[in-house]
């Protein structure tokens, strides 16, 4: 027999009879009130037919509800079996003493991964969600993902992925990441701009490494701890990451190298950390891509396939912001956020509409003087022609104008200027679109106080 779990609050220890009837039980009480549901749905006044296939789905979604349910209690018991029984990581070695035995079973129950521990018995929240992406990879297969969560956590082990430090990369590999910011979820961001060189050889140089493989998994795995650092393992929590690789300026590789390193990198990721990658989303798409792409795709499982998304130059601004809200998005690629800005991602975005063949403007009421009012715009597509203007409330005061009409064409950064306000009135910016599509404006605003030029110079 088995070692049994062991209950938090006391030192009872459960044989797996006890287990599998508390099982049985949990399962009876789980059909007793889907069947609840059903019947509940099922009873609803609708024609016939609607009945039948409303019937249907629900069922479907029940059914697949208390399968999930039962693989992750089936999951949890033998993953608390292993820890317990000293197997997590395979079977201790026949010439360890009893007192070493109890002493890797001890270090055995402290185990964690991500920052998790993997102990169910320790109720801690996030158990559940770190071994539900094993089960999740596996499409609920729980010995499946029992042996992918020990492959796992010996990889690990082994490969000293804890230690990864920003020395054991080539300085030229270390250059391709950067990240800052959060999606429209809370997931942190992270930027592969794969053709940020001036040297455009150094890509090719790259290529000519003779440890581009380690290179370039070192580099995910570098990338990968450094987002799950950021990650919140709770129920609600953000708990996957978002990649963005831009392909900007690029250049193919080798062929035969890039089926190399793309098998080994794909696989490493996919194998050992499950669930943790929520998007990829390659920006800048040359053509050539596409054929790369299919090749390293066969290495892919359908899950993983389903989670890129491409676009091309055209459409990078339109494609990120589905994901990326203004304020989070570089200005580099079309959104709002600045490094080391005056405005903070906190300070929220409004939206405007310009119709096609119209003009629309953003007023921005100013009642406070001694301020300088800062704006920060971004028209979607821009091709659009743009004025800003200062109009005081006192009609004998006269206009400012700001920025005259100057047109802005294709995708480009933000527009952001400011303005000393030393009596009450409004900014208005216009947006003339003169295109046949609707143009999309983002635009925040804040005041900042400010001490006047003349009197900075006469103290």
């Amino acid at each position: 027999m088995s070692r049994g779990l062991i209950d938090n609050g006391s030192n009872k220890i459960y044989d797996e009879t006890e287990i599998a009837q508390n099982v049985k039980e949990g399962e009876a009480i789980e059909k007793e009130e889907n069947h609840r549901v059903l019947k509940t749905f099922t009873s609803q006044e609708n024609p016939e037919h609607v009945q039948e296939d409303g019937n249907r789905e629900a069922a479907a979604i029940i059914d697949m509800k208390f399968k999930k349910k039962k693989a992750l209690l089936e999951f949890r018991c033998m993953v608390e079996d292993a820890v317990l029984g000293n197997y997590l990581l395979g079977k201790p070695p026949r010439s360890h003493s009893s007192k070493e035995a109890a002493l890797a079973r001890s270090q055995l129950k402290k185990i964690t991964l991500w920052g998790v521990p993997l102990l169910p018995s320790k109720a801690h929240e996030g158990t559940d969600i770190v071994l539900l992406k094993f089960l999740k990879a596996k499409d609920y297969k729980v010995h499946d993902a029992f042996e992918m969560l020990r492959k796992t956590l010996k990889w690990r082990r082994d490969y000293l992925a804890d230690l990864i430090q920003e020395d054991c990369l080539d300085p030229d590999v270390g250059k391709l990441v950067y990240s800052n910011c959060k999606d429209r979820e809370g997931r942190p961001l992270y930027y592969n701009v794969c053709g940020a060189f001036k040297n455009r050889e150094l890509p090719e140089k790259l290529v000519d490494l003779e440890d581009l493989c380690d290179q370039f998994i070192r580099l995910e795995v570098k990338f990968m701890e450094k987002g799950i650092k950021e990650l919140n393992f709770k129920p609600g929590g953000a708990n996957s990451i978002v990649q963005i690789i831009d392909l900007k300026n690029s250049k193919p590789p080798d062929i035969k190298k890039f089926r190399v390193v793309s098998k080994k990198t794909v696989m490493m990721l996919q194998d050992n950390y499950p669930e943790l990658m929520h998007r990829n989303i390659i920006i800048n798409v040359p053509f050539w891509y596409y054929a790369f792409h299919t090749v390293a795709s066969k290495f892919l499982s359908p899950r993983c396939k389903r989670k890129f998304v491409f676009a091309r130059p055209a459409k990078v601004t339109k494609t990120l912001l589905k994901f990326i809200s203004p304020e989070n998005l570089p200005v580099e690629y079309g959104g709002l956020y600045r490094e080391n800005d005056e405005f903070f991602p906190e300070d929220r975005t409004s939206e405007l509409i310009v119709r096609k063949n119209t003009a629309g403007s953003v007023r921005i009421p100013v009642a406070e003087t001694g301020v300088t009012m800062m704006w920060d715009l971004t028209v979607l597509g821009w091709d659009v022609s743009y004025k800003e203007e200062f109009i005081p409330d006192d009609e004998g005061s006269y206009r400012v104008l700001l920025q005259s009409e100057k047109e802005k064409k294709g995708e480009g950064e933000s527009m952001r200027n400011s303005f000393y306000i030393s009596e009450p009135g409004k900014i208005v910016i216009t947006i003339d679109n003169v295109t046949l599509k609707n143009k999309r404006v983002y635009y925040r605003f804040k005041t900042k106080p400010t001490v006047p030029m003349y009197i900075v110079s006469k103290e």
